[in-house]
């Protein structure tokens, strides 16, 4: 007798994105989107052409996270005047935020002047399986179609679209790549509902288990979008930095749920301190030179939900938001 082993209860990343997908591109005019085919794959241009919005950015946030997130626009605490903000919350955040809405995928084609990189993110990363992460997280889709976002401020090339196709094991018909740069609209809106995956992927980096965490929100301000890449990097990191706030419900014993709670903040990176464009020029445009530690929200809140007991660590920083917001590079 055989026994068959047992089918993982996690969805399908691709099955809950799909209509996401198909009601983006359809609704594509009314949300100032232009759509192309390029080397077959259909092509979302949120900001380089087609200027797109925040609630494009909103709708490609929910895309990013492969169908487990909820985005929402609307007032959050903040410096005046920017009282409006954006807010997650997914009741699988592991799989939403790492295993999907993370940008972990570098994709690149040609050298020189004329070379295009970008960072894939999206429920295909999970198709592509390109990353270690995915052995740690256990996790494999199966679809026959893919989408990304990626931060870019142009068209990939078609060989490169033809080798995201392949290594997904899909049709080239089957792909769709959302393009938001990152001073655009939706750009803004979509980088700044990372705030809960930022946090996430301190978490991992601190080695907390993932399976004890079971449910996650997080809000941050929206900065105003616009102007040179520099400036826009700059508010997108600085809304999460100094102005971000999440809550993380996890398992397992209190003392380490207050342990999170310590070293999650980004107030325990030595880089703390100065808007993000200062810290990246300090490191002559070198994000290696970065304290990586520096990548997670101003303030957390830990809850161990075996004991109800609450741990609080970080803090808002208000005029750093507020500087780096009127800051322009």
């Amino acid at each position: 007798m055989t026994t068959q082993a047992p089918q993982d209860p996690r969805p399908s990343l691709a099955a809950l994105s799909a209509p996401l997908v198909e009601r983006l591109v359809a609704e594509a005019p009314v949300l100032r989107l232009g759509v192309l085919r390029v080397g077959g794959a259909c092509v979302v241009d949120a900001g380089i052409g087609h200027p797109g919005g925040l609630e494009a950015g909103r709708r490609i946030a929910e895309l990013c996270m492969g169908g487990l997130g909820r985005v929402t626009l609307g007032p959050v605490p903040g410096p005046a005047p920017w009282p409006f903000g954006v807010t997650v919350h997914s009741a699988q955040p592991v799989l939403a935020c790492l295993g999907s809405q993370y940008a972990g995928w570098s994709l690149s084609h040609g050298s020189g002047k004329g070379a295009f990189f970008a960072l894939g993110s999206g429920p295909g990363r999970a198709l592509a399986r390109q990353e270690a992460l995915f052995d740690e997280l256990a996790y494999r889709d199966t679809a026959d179609t893919a989408a990304f976002v990626m931060e870019a401020t142009a068209v990939p090339p078609a060989e490169l679209i033809a080798h995201i196709a392949a290594t997904c094991g899909i049709a080239a018909d089957r792909l769709t790549l959302v393009l938001t740069p990152t001073q655009s609209l939706a750009g803004t809106t979509q980088v700044v509902a990372r705030v809960l995956e930022v946090a996430l992927h301190k978490l991992h980096a601190l080695g907390f288990p993932l399976d004890r965490v079971v449910d996650g929100i997080g809000m941050a301000p929206l900065p105003p979008p616009g102007g040179k890449f520099l400036t826009a990097m700059g508010r997108t990191n600085d809304a999460i930095l100094y102005g971000g706030t999440v809550h993380l419900h996890v398992t397992g014993p209190d003392g380490k749920a207050e342990d999170l709670a310590h070293r999650l903040p980004s107030s325990a990176s030595r880089d703390h301190g100065r808007p993000f464009a200062e810290v990246f020029a300090a490191a002559k445009g070198d994000f290696y030179a970065i304290d990586p530690m520096l990548f997670s929200p101003a303030r957390v809140t830990v809850t161990a939900i075996d004991s109800g007991r609450s741990f609080h660590g970080g803090t808002l920083a208000p005029h750093l938001v507020e500087r780096s917001f009127r800051d322009v590079r």
